[in-house]
């Protein structure tokens, strides 16, 4: 199987220490628990690239040509750059096979606009979908920095949306969400509005265990061809000791690019 070393992805260099702080998005399941655990990132150096922009403030909205520079640093989140009158599909060029999501405008806008605001700045482009776990039916990704749970994100986090989110004694959050499979998730760190850019998809009944939790926002939906693409994925995963998240793949699988398509119907 694919040895679990850092992938190296060119990214920007010298973040501040504003953007370097920012906790790793996650979602890490202790399931006899329903703890998520926190892994926040550290101050490694990062190798200098002037493909990117490091610490953008997206006043502006990137071109949905993906004309505008690739950018992974923020200073804040994005400004409303979607309709929510239009629909808008999700398009993952992936190695093993095209996603297509339909992303939720109604009930999870801001969520939905920060991930089309983040694909159309090539966030995503040439990134692993790095963990896979069958226990709870989940592939995750969203990391362009590190490729694993340790990314420090966008430089920022989104408010919670979609319905009542309670704070816990243990320090994580009770949310209103359920999860079946075939669905784009936000990942999240244990406190409130803690989201900010990595996802997973869901890809069976397992990731039901999640429920008991609710808290990991659910803003798009894939259709059966897009499922068979995840579920072939999952069936790529093989158990190692020496793996952080208890194994993975046995090839690398490469997210090409997220390209977003608008349907004006």
């Amino acid at each position: 199987m694919v040895k679990k070393t850092r992938r190296q992805i060119q990214n920007s260099g010298n973040h501040s220490n504003k953007t370097r702080i920012t906790a790793a998005l996650l979602v890490f399941v202790l399931i006899g628990s329903g703890i998520a655990l926190v892994f926040t990132n550290s101050d490694s150096e990062s190798n200098s690239n002037s493909e990117f922009s490091s610490n953008v403030i997206p006043t502006n909205c990137p071109k949905f040509d993906k004309s505008s520079p690739r950018t992974i640093d923020f200073l804040r989140p994005p400004p409303r750059c979607i309709n929510s009158e239009k629909n808008y599909t999700a398009i993952f060029d992936t190695t093993e096979g095209q996603i297509n999501v339909v992303l939720d405008t109604s009930l999870t806008p801001n969520t939905t606009n920060n991930f089309v605001v983040l694909a159309n700045y090539g966030y995503y482009d040439d990134t692993l979908l790095f963990r896979l776990d069958p226990s709870i039916g989940i592939v995750q990704g969203g990391s362009p920095h590190t490729n694993d749970w340790s990314d420090p994100g966008p430089g920022y986090t989104i408010s919670d949306e979609g319905g009542l989110f309670l704070p816990l004694s243990n320090g994580g959050v009770k949310g209103p969400f359920t999860y079946l499979p075939g669905q784009l998730i936000m990942a999240r760190s244990s406190g409130l509005n803690s989201s900010g850019a990595q996802f997973f998809f869901s890809t069976s009944e397992e990731v039901s265990l999640l429920d008991s939790q609710g808290s990991y926002i659910v803003f798009g939906e894939t259709d059966e061809q897009g499922l068979s693409v995840l579920q072939k994925i999952m069936s790529l995963y093989e158990e190692d000791e020496n793996s952080p998240y208890g194994g993975g793949p046995t090839r690398e699988i490469l997210i090409r690019s997220v390209s977003i398509e608008i349907d004006n119907n």
